[in-house]
This record gives C-alpha cells, sequence and structure tokens, in this order.
C-alpha cells in the first residue's frame, strides 16, 4: 500500500517540497460512511490531521463510534493514510491508501483500501470519480470494491458550495456475517447531496444522504437521513 503511493508519487518530482500542516476537529450528527451510520445514528466528534510534503500526503483522524456493534462493539476508529499526487493536464489524479484501525472492539475488525480517484476542474465545477478496493480480509468477510463519482460547484460572491456523489458497493463475500458490515444486504448503492458554508477556519455542512440497501437487512443504520456537520480547522 505505502510502496504503491510512493510509486506513484514519483512521477511528480517536479512538485515543490511544500511541507504543510492542517489540523482539524468535528462534531457531526452521526459517523456516515458509503450511505451507513457507522456509529448507528449517534453524534459524534472527530479530530484529523494531514502532512503533506511536497506530491505526498499523510492523514491521520480519530472519529468516535459509541460502542458501535456493526464494527463489534468499538468505540473510536482511527483512519491511517498516504496519498500521492500528480497533475496530468486539467485532471489531478490521487493514488492513496488507508488503513482502518478499531480500538475496543471485540474480535478481529482492522482493514485496509487501497484507492485511485481522478479529479477535473472547469471555473468553479469540480468533477470527481475513483474507485477504492479492499483485498479480501478476513476482518470484512472477502473484498470490497467501491466505485464513485461526484461533483461540486461553488456559487459565485458567496461562501456556500454545493456537492452531490453517488458511489456503488461490490465484492466477493467468503463470511456473509463479516461481509455485511461494508455491505450491508449484499451489493447497494448509496448517495448524497449537500451544502457546504466556509467562513475563515469555520465550515458548516448539511446534506442528504440515502442507500438502496433492503429494509429488511437490519445490520447497520442506513435509512435516508439529513447528516450536519459543523468543522474548525486550525
Amino acid at each position: 500500500m505505502v510502496v504503491a503511493a510512493v510509486s506513484f508519487a514519483g512521477t511528480a518530482a517536479s512538485a515543490q517540497n511544500v511541507i504543510s500542516v492542517r489540523p482539524g476537529v468535528e462534531m457531526a450528527t452521526e459517523e456516515n460512511r458509503r450511505g451507513v451510520s457507522w456509529s448507528e445514528g449517534r453524534a459524534t466528534a472527530s479530530a484529523d490531521v494531514a502532512l503533506g510534503i511536497g506530491a505526498l500526503e499523510g492523514t491521520a483522524r480519530v472519529g468516535a463510534l459509541r460502542d458501535a456493534g456493526l464494527h463489534g462493539g468499538a468505540d473510536a476508529v482511527i483512519d491511517l493514510g498516504l496519498a500521492a499526487r500528480q497533475q496530468a493536464g486539467p485532471v489531478e489524479l490521487t493514488a492513496q491508501g488507508i488503513v482502518h484501525l478499531f480500538t475496543g472492539a471485540v474480535g478481529k475488525q482492522d482493514y485496509a483500501e487501497l484507492g485511485v480517484t481522478a479529479g477535473y476542474t472547469l471555473g468553479p465545477i469540480r468533477a470527481t470519480g475513483g474507485a477504492f478496493y479492499a483485498p479480501a480480509q478476513d476482518a470484512i468477510g472477502g473484498s470490497n470494491l467501491y466505485l464513485f463519482a461526484g461533483a461540486d460547484a461553488g456559487i459565485p460572491a458567496t461562501p456556500f458550495t454545493v456537492y452531490g456523489h453517488v458511489g456503488r458497493s461490490s465484492g466477493d463475500v467468503d463470511d456473509p456475517l463479516r461481509a455485511s458490515r461494508l455491505r450491508p444486504g449484499g451489493t447497494y448503492r448509496d448517495w448524497r447531496v449537500g451544502v457546504d458554508h466556509v467562513t475563515g477556519p469555520l465550515a458548516f455542512s448539511l446534506e442528504y444522504v440515502g442507500t438502496d440497501i433492503p429494509d429488511r437487512d437490519a445490520k447497520g443504520d442506513h435509512d435516508d437521513r439529513l447528516v450536519a456537520r459543523a468543522r474548525f480547522s486550525f
């Protein structure tokens, strides 16, 4: 995972070796990922930091899960990532690896995934698309592939940005119970539309998220909902 990101960064030799550190804290009505509530519909808090050196960026984030049954009763998730960016004309390519560690969980819950994202910016509009792939691991009962596309647009002369996102989760299943952590009910689609308001270091977001997971599947909390966030960047 790390080797792949470093190799990708090697093609960006022309990038300046500028070091940046960006910490932040966030409060949210829930920890929602790919349409599924990891905090089971309960409010959460998180802290994160990003360290950038030229084309490379390392990230660390800790988010409260509050005894989430979806992840073995974990009280928190720690996401450690390494990303490399390369500009190819108007397209920015990002390769990254992320390890998800679950604290206070019963049994083996940690897993890792690799991702590639392409972004294209035209004026105030930015379009993105890509994929994340988690190879077969015992903790997730097989493999997991997440394909996604999205777009956002800043509203001129205002602090508002509107955005939308759609994704699809699929993969091989070795253990149906463990696979339901990331794919309740099997292959499914998710979507979200929202608006951000940014003023200085403060950012507020409100989004509508949903999935097509069948209502009969009770593994996790995946009903359509509004999710609100407030973030402070230092």
